[in-house]
């Protein structure tokens, strides 16, 4: 059996099929922020309020990170948040973990470049990077 794809207006029609099945490219974007809602919404529940891009990548460099304490410097907040993206983009072999310092704080080694994403398209890469971190620590 051969099956050809025709795309029109963001939707891919797959024909050659005992019936024509319509299936929308925005689907996967629609599950994306499906999936996205439902993790600030767990996450709202359990901190008391909805946290943004910032705080769920800060969340993400505490746990990496392994030293829970109550105040921590902007500048490693900053770095608490670049150990988040590291770790998250790590999951897809762009960083790997180069060492760990002796004050237990982690360094990266960047293996490959990102690609060339629109803003919309690196939203949407950093909240799946940040969907998959939440679902292999079974959250």
């Amino acid at each position: 059996m051969s099956v050809s794809l025709v795309v029109i207006r963001n939707s891919i029609i797959i024909t050659d099929l005992p019936f024509d099945y319509l299936c929308s490219m925005t689907d996967a974007a629609n599950d994306l922020q499906t999936r996205w809602w439902n993790l600030e919404a767990t996450l709202a529940e359990r901190f008391g309020k909805k946290p943004d891009m910032e705080a769920i990548l800060f969340l993400i460099g505490i746990q990496e990170l392994g030293d829970i304490r109550n105040k921590f410097t902007k500048e490693q907040k900053q770095d608490l948040m670049h150990i988040a993206v590291c770790s998250l983009f790590a999951q897809s072999g762009y960083y790997e973990l180069e060492k760990v310092d002796e004050e237990g704080w982690p360094h990266f080694k960047q293996l490959k470049s990102l690609p060339a994403m629109t803003m919309t398209e690196q939203e949407n890469f950093l909240k799946d990077h940040v969907l998959l971190y939440f679902e292999r620590i079974d959250f």
